[in-house]
């Protein structure tokens, strides 16, 4: 089998927008005691809590590599759940609206909105996406010194990966809230490939609620509506299940079967985490000039944290995608076998 090395195809970056992944830190760190490391998981529980139970607003600077995007944000937890509106500040205009599990995606260049649920993955100042408990038997953790960011203290923690199959992470909390402030994502090499962080921030703010709809959608405004349907399913039911390759500590946490608006042919989809990294597989048909001998080379391509891994099993595609290393995104990817239901 040939893997190629690639820019991110087409078909990642159709995936990317769907996964709702947000890259989240790394940073060495050696010799943390047991009391330490209770300290630091207590604080990971906070992030989580204060993700969906604080209001905030602020500006957020992403960076992947060479590029960065800054986007303003509005969180409100009430009575009726989390509400939230995400917008970008460079390139085409684009806002995602949140209401629960719900998200639009107004993207006003082509007058379309883009309607799907949110999955377990919850990106900045999300975090887990499992419970702490699980998470000492795969990271160390341990409190480094306090910094500041956006003006406001916050306790930076470390994570560390006990092997290489996984990234490490430092987070900086802020002290009061819980919130998370910053996140950086380095390699084994202890370079920075991924950052996130608040340059502006309110913590436990009233909320205006008209901040909290889009600017886009006027009365009168016509849109496209895209429903990006996606169903709770067994893929195993299909045929698709995955071998003991599987790198440890990775457990499926969600499958679905996708229907892209206007079409009629559905897309397996798991997500499997580690508790931290969230990894999305794809599993769709060969179908037109794709279903021929070039496309049976395996393609590896990256941005910022995220690889992505394309091959062909039984006549699909299968394109795993994730904020994981390299080694982890390829054997999911070979790990993933058909049998005839």
């Amino acid at each position: 089998m040939t893997v190629r090395h690639r820019e991110f195809p087409g078909r990642a970056r159709r995936w990317l927008g769907v996964t709702g992944v947000a890259g989240i830190v790394f940073t060495g760190c050696a010799g943390a005691d047991q009391g330490q490391t209770v300290d630091a998981m207590a604080w990971l529980q906070r992030i989580q809590h204060a993700a969906q139970n604080v209001n905030y607003t602020g500006l957020l600077i992403y960076q992947q590599g060479p590029q960065i995007q800054v986007s303003r944000i509005v969180h409100e937890a009430d009575a009726t759940g989390e509400h939230e509106k995400l917008e970008t500040l460079d390139g085409p205009p684009k806002e995602f609206i949140r209401d629960n599990d719900e998200v639009k995606c107004y993207l006003p260049a082509s007058r379309t909105v883009v309607i799907e649920k949110r999955g377990t993955a919850r990106p900045f100042p999300g975090l887990l996406t499992t419970q702490v408990g699980s998470l000492d038997q795969l990271y160390s953790a341990r409190l480094e010194a306090p910094d500041r960011v956006a003006g406001y203290s916050c306790q930076t923690i470390v994570l560390e990966p006990k092997d290489n199959l996984r990234y490490g992470h430092r987070l900086c909390v802020e002290n009061a809230s819980g919130l998370l402030l910053r996140g950086q994502t380095l390699n084994q090499r202890h370079e920075v490939i991924e950052q996130i962080a608040f340059t502006q921030v309110n913590v436990g703010v009233a909320i205006d609620k008209q901040s909290l709809r889009s600017r886009f959608a006027a009365p009168g405004t016509t849109w496209r509506i895209e429903n990006a349907a996606a169903k709770p399913t067994d893929l195993a039911q299909a045929g698709w299940v995955l071998d003991n390759t599987m790198p440890a500590g990775y457990k499926k946490v969600l499958e679905l079967m996708r229907t892209r608006s206007g079409q009629t042919q559905t897309v397996g989809h798991m997500v499997l985490s580690d508790g931290m990294a969230a990894v999305s597989v794809f599993i769709e048909p060969l179908q037109g000039p794709a279903a021929n001998a070039a496309a049976a080379q395996s393609r590896l391509s990256r941005q910022g944290a995220i690889n992505v891994y394309s091959l062909q099993v039984s006549g699909h595609t299968v394109t795993v995608l994730g904020d994981a290393p390299v080694d982890s995104v390829m054997q999911i990817g070979n790990a993933v076998r058909f049998h005839q239901p």
